[in-house]
């Protein structure tokens, strides 16, 4: 009996051993995570110099004992950032307007570098400088430039290592008529330091040079944006395609980006705490870095939109409005450490949550950007009633709902001028849409999983201070009748289709993650390869759309240079037909580009199809590697004596075929049968 009493004793001084062990291993683990962090921001903590202005004929230099910033005067460029021993992270060799700057392009492919001629101290304390550049246009003086009042701000505080940059742009009621196709800022980078890129968590590596994209180096592919590196500097990189569109992301998720120097061990980041002033929405997809080394922080565009997005200014339109601020961070680690990237990377995400927690800025000195107190918020929950799914009200779970310029229920898609704030939904579909500004606006809203936008349909006065509860919102998606059959997710994305491999000479390996997988160069040719005899065929009941709905509608490769129209069909058994009544083909586009979509009821050599989209889209994003580019949805009513009892075949043909890019991809496609309740 003594013997298994001093066992049982052992036994638990052993398990509290045990444990004891593990609770050291964990303190010593994260004791080590605050070391390298500690060791990471250490001139941060221990920084305290005072913010410091000198001003010249031909630069301004702020310095606050951690980033000297230098700033071409009064062009306004960014002409340089010192950083520990790094005399300039941007590339000198390069001409001053060709380092870190704003553009435009205008009109006919004009472009603007958006050069001032003042320099105004807004803001000069030990704490922070704040600057601004500008420019008043002029029609006399100025007639041949961009119709625009500038202003480009630098602020340098205190303890960041780092600059802020906004701009202020206005045109007047009497300014001519133009068009501003892109707004973005540009960065330069030493192009024999930084090579390693990072844009997420699953999107890094180390990137091609300039020079690997020239004739000698590198053929070129179906676009200039496109090239197969032949012999590269790097012979790691050979066999690999570069494209610049490969690394666009869509707004919610383009809130970091930037490069690394190996050897310094340092990174240059841009931080967007803040999508208010992007334009076309959360899910716009944009350019983000690139080859160059180039890191770009992008406001307006065309990309994956096309000219659909509002970016024409008429004459007698004033407008004004603030792009940013974006932060420009840099930070270091000891190029000791294996793991520098990881930790250069990981300070970046922690630095850019403190930007979001921060916003909206409270020390800028803009009567144009106000401060949280002069913002507004709209609070409310979205709830969701089909009853072909559901006879009971749905929760519109992690649905975007957003704010926006009044317009019809998808204009945000394509609205190009103003603010945008958007949130998603709790799991009970509650919203809180915060640090809203002063302004007249529409609220939208599309939940995964239902065909459809929502508008509600009043308009929103927000004024500072106010908050707005908009109590339960219901929305009623696109619905006449049961579901007879269905292909694909209502997502507004073709992820969920089949994406092929690419071919083996074409693979970019920063790709190989399952979910980036569409950005693969070459994937629309593969359409021709996979269905070599026939066009694609869908049986419902048998098909998985996974694997069997490939996912752009694109030409056929004929083999001699040229492409033709394609049929894709539908296979699917009605049991029973009424014939009296009307059926609904829900038809969902995910993206479209100079195509058009004809629609055939069992009959595919008819004259005249049933349907047609006509000509659609602008958004160019197969061989941009987008994988959506704008929503559109059709709803077709079809009467019943299209149909009959069996077997049936809808036949959808992609008639454009000038080239391998008039393409449309699918989001969702449903057969809804007659209506069935009553109301």
């Amino acid at each position: 009996m003594e013997k298994v009493v001093n066992m049982s004793h052992w036994r638990r001084k052993l398990v509290l051993w045990m444990i004891m062990v593990i609770q050291l291993s964990l303190f010593l683990s994260v004791f080590s995570t605050e070391i390298h962090a500690r060791k990471l921001l250490k001139d941060n903590d221990i920084n305290t110099n005072d913010v410091r202005l000198h001003i010249s004929d031909r630069q301004v230099i702020i310095d606050n004992g951690l980033v000297e910033v230098t700033i071409e005067n009064p062009s306004g460029y960014l002409i340089g950032i010192k950083y520990k021993e790094m005399e300039n992270v941007l590339e000198r060799r390069n001409h001053n307007s060709n380092r870190g700057y704003w553009d435009i392009v205008w009109d006919d492919d004009a472009y603007d570098k958006l050069e001032t001629k003042h320099v105004e101290v807004i803001t000069q304390t030990n704490d922070i400088v704040e600057l601004s550049f500008t420019k008043t246009w002029n029609s006399k003086n100025d007639g041949k430039t961009l119709p625009l009042n500038i202003q480009k701000r630098y602020i340098v505080r205190r303890g960041i290592s780092g600059v802020y940059m906004y701009g202020i742009f206005e045109r007047q009621e009497d300014f001519p008529e133009a068009y501003m196709y892109q707004i973005r800022i540009a960065f330069k980078l030493k192009e024999d330091k930084f090579r390693f890129m990072a844009i997420s968590d699953t999107i890094q590596r180390v990137m091609p040079q300039s020079e690997d994209r020239v004739k000698g180096h590198s053929k070129p592919l179906d676009f200039k944006e496109a090239v197969l590196l032949t012999n590269p500097s790097n012979p790691d990189l050979k066999g690999e395609v570069d494209d610049k569109y490969q690394y666009s992301t869509e707004n919610k998720d383009n809130k970091l980006n930037g490069w690394i120097s190996d050897h310094d061990a340092v990174g240059f980041w841009i931080i967007t705490p803040s999508n208010e002033f992007r334009t076309g929405g959360p899910h716009k997809q944009d350019l983000t870095s690139h080859v160059g080394p180039t890191a770009l922080s992008m406001f307006v565009s065309t990309h994956y939109t096309g000219t659909e997005i509002d970016t024409f200014y008429k004459n007698g339109e004033a407008w004004k409005k603030v792009f940013g601020p974006v932060l420009i961070y840099l930070n270091s680690a000891s190029s000791k450490d294996d793991d520098h990237r990881k930790i250069l990377w990981n300070d970046a995400k922690r630095q850019l949550s403190e930007e979001i927690e921060s916003w909206p800025y409270n020390f800028t000195r803009s009567e144009d950007f106000p401060h949280s107190q002069q913002r507004g918020q709209v609070n409310g929950q979205l709830l969701v009633q089909d009853r072909y799914m559901d006879k009971q009200l749905m929760q519109a779970k992690s649905a975007f709902v957003g704010v926006a310029p009044p317009g019809e229920a998808d204009s945000w898609q394509k609205e190009g001028k103003s603010y945008q704030f958007w949130t998603q939904t709790d799991k009970i579909g509650r919203f809180n849409i915060k640090n809203v500004r002063p302004g007249v606006y529409n609220l939208y809203a599309w939940a995964h999983g239902f065909i459809g936008s929502y508008k509600l349909d009043l308009n929103i006065t927000i004024q500072p201070g106010n908050k707005i509860e908009l109590g339960t919102l219901i929305y009623d998606p696109p619905r006449n009748g049961p579901t007879l059959w269905e292909i694909g997710i209502p997502d507004r994305t073709a992820a969920e289709f089949f994406i092929p491999e690419p071919y083996s000479q074409y693979v970019n390996s920063i790709t190989n993650d399952g979910a980036d997988k569409f950005r693969q160069y070459g994937l629309w040719d593969r359409y021709s390869n996979i269905y070599r005899d026939s066009d694609l065929v869908y049986t419902v009941g048998a098909s998985n759309y996974s694997k069997d709905w490939f996912f752009a509608h694109v030409p056929r490769k004929t083999g001699d240079g040229k492409y033709r129209p394609t049929t894709w069909q539908i296979k699917y058994n009605l049991q029973d037909v009424n014939n009296k009544g009307t059926y609904t083909l829900q038809m969902a586009i995910a993206a479209a580009s100079f195509a058009e979509v004809e629609v055939r009821f069992n009959d595919p050599n008819s004259n005249r199809p049933h349907f047609t989209t006509r000509r659609i889209g602008y958004d160019n994003a197969v061989p941009r590697h987008g994988i959506h580019g704008l929503y559109r949805l059709y709803s077709i009513k079809v009467p019943g004596y299209r149909f009959r009892e069996g077997n049936n075949t809808i036949y959808l043909t992609q008639t454009r075929s000038d080239n391998p890019f008039e393409a449309v991809m699918y989001d969702y496609i449903r057969l809804e049968g007659p209506n069935s309740l009553n109301d």
